[in-house]
């Protein structure tokens, strides 16, 4: 078996794609990580922010995760009717395309790739977080961790959807279940001493409050709470990748993510509150993650505790899989539109849309790199590309209902989505005002940014189609000619006569060029005569002309490349063929032992040249030594 099958598995057949569907029980690890493992960070960003409360900050976690579940709850009904109206896939720019238009389609879309590729960076970075709070010695490592397990990430997801969704389960379920063992037991606990458990490892004292509550206080917190939604969408965007049938499945996985993600976010906060557990400074050396004391707290520090603290880790960071799932389509759907290069179209060895994981790999490393692979860092940045799209999806369903009202209670289906259209518009607009200042103002630019980059990209593309467009069939007259054909030569050998060979089969109108040096080394010149001209005259064939070019800054492209464009003035209507003797090694590293004038001269061509020039290539292939 070779390497490259060993790691990324054995090419897939187009007729292959069935067996790579899944149903709920893959689908959830596939499409529900990064909403369930938002659990683990969300409520950790309320707290970090209510850290000057004291206190008083740890009994807000309860009405904020409230407000946070009752969204959810709305967000939830909502695309369960976009699941089931666009059983192909019914992401926010398919959406927005069908409904909004394609410029509120674009919005969509940008917003959603910022979400998907800091969905991929805040999970790593989260899950190296955990990491670092069990293992405090690894701080220092931080950025290193988050390199290695997006490497590690891209390995696993290239191996295609089926292979990605049975690798992920066991963490996933593991993360879910040890975390409700943990909510049951701590809940257990306090019923049984009466409202007042004793931790089993104290969590570090709270501090004292130095500031006061304030209603642009819990518009930030309320925002950075907010993370724990993102990846909602993520059902909607791969119904396409549930086995028959598509849309039942894709709705059950959805609610059966939605359930999880509840459960978790309201155990935490009554946790959070009965235990006196709030955030530490997640730049500080004592830094301990809210889950990591939660456990410690209910568990104590024991084999359970570092069970828990492993799976959150592996799942927070293989949250990233939710964005390795989706931007490849979104990047699809977007380049099918000829808004992204045409490359994002191609399916690769397993049946993926390998070049959109390379950008969101490529997009990610950047950003963990940036901002060093701290969670809080990246937060700021987080959520608005989410909720954004939230907004333009729902509104888009509103639409859709209005224009089909042949559809059975249209009318209650249109209500649904408008609620989470005004729902997820407001928070949107709290998110954007309350984290503007910390970061949020790096996305607001970013959009508009990749907006216009994709108007640019379809421009390019029309103008492509226009000018290459041709209605009329083939032009069939007596201007038919064989090219004119000009081959740059330096001396004789097997690349020369090789090449002279192939012009010679192709017309009778052939100029050999040579660009003369100082040097006094042996030359095409010197031989011309007893090498070429006499054996094509004994043959009656007509002898190419030798045109020798003089270069006093011992230039040789240069020479060459305007004599080419001289000729194709001076011949008007014809095609010139430009023959480009090249020699081919066996081993990359001896390209470094020979000169690349052959490489270099194809590339001035095509920038310089026009419709009417040809570039050839005459590979001379180098045996093996």
């Amino acid at each position: 078996m070779r390497i490259v099958d060993l790691l990324f598995g054995r090419p897939l057949a187009s007729s292959e794609e069935r067996a790579e569907h899944v149903g709920p029980a893959a689908g959830i690890p596939i499409f529900g990580l990064d909403a369930l493992s938002s659990a683990a960070y969300g409520p950790e960003a309320a707290l970090t922010l209510l850290i000057p409360l004291g206190l008083e900050g740890v009994h807000l976690i309860m009405p904020v995760s409230a407000a946070i579940i009752v969204l959810l709850v709305i967000v939830y009904f909502s695309y369960r009717q976009t699941i089931e109206a666009y059983p192909r896939g019914g992401g926010s720019y398919t959406v927005a395309s069908e409904n909004l238009g394609q410029r509120t389609a674009l919005l969509a879309a940008a917003a959603l790739m910022i979400d998907y590729v800091l969905t991929a960076a805040v999970g790593i970075s989260a899950g190296v977080g955990a990491l670092v709070s069990a293992v405090p010695a690894l701080h220092a490592h931080t950025l290193g961790l988050c390199l290695a397990i997006l490497l590690i990430l891209t390995l696993v997801n290239m191996r295609g959807v089926h292979d990605t969704g049975l690798a992920f389960m066991v963490p996933t379920y593991l993360f879910v279940g040890t975390l409700l063992i943990v909510i049951v037991w701590g809940l257990l606990r306090a019923v049984f001493s009466g409202g007042h458990p004793v931790a089993v490892a104290a969590p570090p004292k709270l501090p004292p409050a130095t500031s006061v509550l304030t209603l642009w206080l819990l518009l930030k917190v309320f925002s950075s709470g907010c993370t724990a939604m993102t990846g909602v969408e993520a059902v909607s965007n791969g119904v396409m990748a549930f086995r028959e049938p598509t849309t039942k499945n894709a709705k059950l996985t959805l609610t059966i993510v939605i359930a999880m993600l509840i459960v978790l976010l309201a155990g935490i906060a009554v946790l959070c509150r009965i235990y006196g557990i709030g955030a530490t400074d997640p730049n500080g050396a004592a830094y301990d993650s809210v889950l990591s004391q939660l456990t410690a707290a209910v568990m104590g520090r024991g084999w359970f505790y570092y069970l828990t603290i492993g799976s959150i880790l592996l799942v927070l960071s293989l949250s990233a899989n939710t964005a390795f799932a989706d931007f490849p389509r979104l990047a699809r759907s977007i380049a099918g539109n000829n808004y992204l290069p045409h490359v994002f179209l191609l399916r690769g060895r397993r049946l993926l849309h390998s070049h959109g994981i390379y950008a969101l790999v490529g997009l990610t490393f950047v950003l963990l790199v940036l901002f060093g692979g701290v969670t809080d860092r990246l937060i700021p940045l987080y959520a608005i590309g989410a909720f954004m799209a939230f907004t333009l999806s729902q509104a888009g369903m509103v639409v859709h209902w209005f224009r089909n009202r042949q559809t059975e209670g249209w009318l209650g289906r249109a209500v649904v989505n408008g609620v989470g259209a005004f729902a997820t518009g407001i928070t949107t607009l709290v998110v954007l005002v309350a984290k503007f200042a910390d970061g949020a103002w790096v996305t607001a630019l970013l959009i508009p940014f990749m907006i216009f980059a994709m108007t640019r990209v379809k421009r390019h593309y029309e103008r492509v189609a226009r000018e290459t467009a041709e209605p009329n069939p083939l032009t069939v007259d007596n201007n038919i000619a064989p090219p004119v054909v000009i081959i740059p030569l330096d001396r004789w050998s097997r690349m020369t006569e090789k090449a002279l060979r192939f012009a010679l089969s192709m017309s009778k109108e052939i100029i050999a060029v040579h660009v003369e040096s100082q040097d006094g080394d042996r030359s095409i010149c010197d031989d011309w005569e007893h090498k070429v001209a006499e054996p094509l005259r004994a043959a009656g064939i007509t002898v190419p002309e030798l045109v020798r070019l003089t270069s006093p800054y011992r230039f040789v492209l240069t020479p060459v490349i305007d004599f080419i464009l001289e000729k194709e003035k001076e011949l008007e209507n014809r095609q010139i063929a430009v023959l480009v003797p090249e020699l081919v090694v066996k081993h990359w590293w001896e390209n470094l032992l020979h000169n690349q004038r052959a490489n270099v001269l194809k590339l001035l061509l095509l920038l310089k040249g026009n419709q009417r020039i040809l570039v050839i290539n005459i590979p001379w292939y180098l045996q093996r030594g």
